[in-house]
């Protein structure tokens, strides 16, 4: 029989850890703020609560880009103040804490957008933290609020346009770049815990490094230029898919393009072009605005001919007339865009957009929504169309009764398509196989294994 320890020498019962609810709303850069102030509090000790009641302190990272989203957020925050009672608010929301706090008085705290030690010095203000150095173990990639099997990547904050209908600078500040070495050991750290894609996010990634003067940094001692294209060659050697998000269509973008064509990295760029008559993109103020961008295009197919493009755009933006909505309308015809959202122009606080005459009125924006809309719905429904018979990889998302959820190169998650595997219940997230395309409609595609068994990393 084992003699037990005297008790001086037994370790006490340790106090149960404080929890922490979070709710994460707008954009994937938020999402990794939030990943970022998760991270810190695990390695303090902290759980996160899964619900309002089992929560100490409830954290709302908010959306500030809209006024629809401000709407939500403070929606948002409402909700969490009458379920819970102890609130921290921070994100892009809190550079206006004066509304915060006027229609949420009982808001502990306010924080603006990147302040994460502030938002955990408030929450220890708030519940302290109960640090067990025996318990408490954080994984190298840190916590994730994405699925295991993909991951965004955040490669600087900031941006230095001034587009008249966007106040991200005034919030976010200028481009700030993190370091190509930095950047890529975190997405060893990602690809050595199970991602097998990448999605990599910024307010302007094909600026990336313009800050830093491309200076190099060492990455597995190797000499890599903070730069857009090393960064992207850098990323296809992980063995992962790797995509790109909010680039803008700089001439060095085309650099890129032979990546995609040697199946490196996605044939998908991100591009939030939000219009195409030139006077409109002027009054925007567009960066890139007097760029070619049809001919980019058709150059870069010629390159990649399996390249997909997503984009958004503005209608209804103030002096948009019929004649330049039906120009943008004829260039989506030409473009033959792969995927396309679309927004309703509303003035945003503090944005100089705000300012402009020949406001249109909101019948006109939702007739010319529609129109849009209707216009990309038959353009995508012929490029899937097109993908029918032939034989793509995909990524296994979601599995229920039915079968599996997927998506392709051409569907980046929670905002593009989806391929349904009808049947295939068998099949786990994460699993990468090659499918026949059967069926296909205005957005989705469906299709059958065309090999038995799948690729688990």
């Amino acid at each position: 029989m084992e003699t037990p320890l005297p008790t001086s020498h037994r370790k006490a019962a340790s106090p149960p850890a404080p929890k922490v609810g979070f709710v994460s709303l707008g954009c994937p850069k938020a999402l990794v703020d939030s990943e970022r102030i998760i991270t810190k509090l695990r390695a303090e000790g902290y759980e996160l609560s899964p619900d309002y009641e089992g929560a100490d302190v409830v954290v709302v990272n908010t959306c500030g880009f809209l006024d629809s989203a401000k709407k939500e957020s403070l929606d948002a925050i409402g909700e969490a103040l009458a379920e819970n009672g102890q609130v921290i608010v921070t994100g892009c929301l809190g550079v206006e804490e004066e509304r915060i706090r006027a229609e949420h008085p009982g808001v502990l705290a306010v924080t603006g957008p990147q302040q994460y030690e502030r938002v955990v010095s408030e929450i220890h203000n708030v519940v302290p933290p109960a640090h067990d150095p025996y318990m408490d173990l954080i994984p190298p990639q840190g916590i994730r609020l994405t699925p295991r099997h993909y991951a965004y990547l955040k490669i600087s904050e900031g941006c230095n346009h001034s587009c008249a209908f966007c106040i991200i600078p005034s919030m976010r500040g200028k481009l700030a770049s993190r370091s190509s070495g930095d950047v890529m050991r975190e997405a060893e750290r990602l690809v050595e815990a199970g991602v097998r894609e990448l999605l990599v996010i910024s307010q302007d990634t094909s600026a990336y490094g313009v800050d830093l003067k491309f200076a190099p940094s060492t990455w597995n001692g190797i000499e890599l230029k903070t730069r857009f294209f090393d960064l992207a060659e850098a990323l296809g050697s992980l063995g992962v898919w790797v995509r790109f998000h909010y680039v803008y269509p700089y001439p060095h973008v085309d650099q890129v393009i032979p990546l995609m064509a040697e199946g490196r990295i996605l044939p998908y760029l991100d591009i939030p072009f939000q219009h195409a008559s030139p006077k409109v993109l002027k009054a925007m103020r567009r960066p890139a605005h007097q760029e070619k961008t049809l001919e980019r295009i058709h150059s870069w197919r010629e390159v990649c001919p399996e390249l997909g493009i997503r984009s958004s755009f503005i209608v209804g933006f103030p002096g948009e007339t019929e004649e330049d909505f039906v120009f943008l309308l004829e260039w989506l015809k030409e473009a033959k865009l792969t995927r396309v959202g679309c927004f309703k122009y509303e003035d945003v606080a503090g944005a100089a957009s705000n300012a402009l005459t020949d406001q249109l009125p909101e019948e006109v924006k939702d007739e010319r929504y529609a129109r849009l809309m209707e216009t990309q719905a038959a353009v995508s429904a012929e490029l899937l169309s097109a993908r029918v018979g032939k034989t793509i990889e995909v990524l296994v998302d979601e599995v229920d009764e039915e079968g599996a959820i997927a998506r392709s190169a051409w569907d980046a998650p929670e905002i593009d398509g989806c391929v349904f595997l009808n049947g295939q219940t068998e099949l786990e997230p994460g699993d990468m196989l090659q499918v026949r395309v059967e069926h296909a409609d205005e957005y989705d595609l469906w299709a059958v294994p065309q090999e038995v068994g799948r690729d688990v990393k």
